[in-house]
């Protein structure tokens, strides 16, 4: 089993977006060590508690202070830029840190509807022009444009020796579609999807895709009752996001514990453990060896939000040293 890193770069209650973000960088270094495979940033856009509206500035960071890890964004939020400019900035990143870089690719907005429009024009369009700025950004990344194509003459430079791995991430069977036909790996998004995940994944594969990953929310401690209790937090904090609150961050144990809910709440939280791994080591990597069977997949993308950094680390550690160290 191979397993990988996704960071939204939460921000905990109590906490800054400066320390959240160093929490990032040194929960990057901490991944290296323990040999996961990718460490990939999330992209989000004035929503509070996260704090990497570019991911491309982070990685910058990160890979400065790792060795062998491949990193990556998860994702680079298309339908707001021209592919030009993404090609120029991974290409950059593949220059500083060959043969380690990885370019996923998303459709979502990342932010309000106002939002939305402050950082980008027609927005809807864009989405529905995905597949062409899909194929523009892979031509900017490989080079093929074709003799007499507007871009033919020009270069997405530095051009680094190994182009960075184009990702593409969804949860629909939309995206798993289009993600074969654009010749792309594919990342699902399993800890935020409502549909039937392995038969995307299945159906992916069936009709030509190369690689997938799933991304999972994972939390891990030493004791079952630990892991539930980190794993609050996370649960609160999502419940009050969607009623516009949340803006302090990831509550902590105590926060989480006192927080009132209401029936529909009661059964919206149960709905939401039930698509999260929490235990000990063990329960979690039996959980993680179901869902291996379950999606026939390689490696799993992990997302751990506690409001503890501490916490969190543990938790990746105490995976890595379960499942393969």
């Amino acid at each position: 089993m191979k397993l990988s890193i996704l960071d939204q770069a939460p921000v905990s209650s109590g906490k800054t977006a400066q320390e959240a973000l160093k929490a990032t960088v040194g929960l990057a270094e901490s991944a290296d060590r323990l040999g996961y495979m990718r460490y990939w940033v999330a992209e989000h856009h004035d929503l509070a508690g996260l704090a990497s509206p570019a991911p491309d500035m982070l990685l910058s960071l990160i890979g400065s202070r790792t060795e062998q890890i491949r990193i990556g964004a998860g994702a680079v939020l298309l339908p707001h830029y021209k592919a030009f400019n993404i090609a120029e900035r991974y290409n950059m990143l593949a220059t500083l840190y060959p043969d380690r870089i990885d370019l996923g690719i998303g459709r979502a907005p990342g932010g309000s509807a106002e939002v939305t429009m402050a950082l980008s024009d027609n927005f809807l369009e864009n989405v529905r022009k995905m597949p062409d700025k899909l194929d523009e950004l892979i031509a900017f990344l490989d080079g093929s444009f074709p003799d007499g194509h507007l871009f033919s003459k020009i270069n997405a430079r530095p051009v680094p020796e190994t182009p960075p791995v184009p990702w593409l991430l969804g949860t629909s069977g939309k995206s798993g579609k289009l993600a074969v036909e654009k010749g792309m790996n594919y990342a699902f998004g399993h800890f935020m999807s409502g549909e039937s995940g392995p038969e995307i994944v299945r159906s992916y594969y069936e009709n030509g895709g190369s690689l997938a990953l799933i991304a999972v929310t994972a939390v891990c401690a030493e004791t079952t009752e630990e892991a539930e209790e980190l794993a609050l937090s996370d649960l609160i904090w999502k419940l009050q996001q969607d009623k516009g609150k949340g803006k302090s961050g990831v509550p902590t144990i105590k926060e989480a514990k006192a927080y009132e809910l209401s029936g529909e709440e009661k059964a919206k939280l149960e709905k939401m453990k039930n698509n999260m791994i929490i235990g000990n080591p063990q329960e979690v990597r039996e959980q993680l060896e179901r869902l291996q069977e379950q999606y026939d997949t390689e490696e799993f993308m992990i997302v751990t939000i506690t409001n503890s950094y501490e916490a969190r680390r543990k938790s990746y550690e105490l995976i890595a040293q379960e499942c393969f160290l």
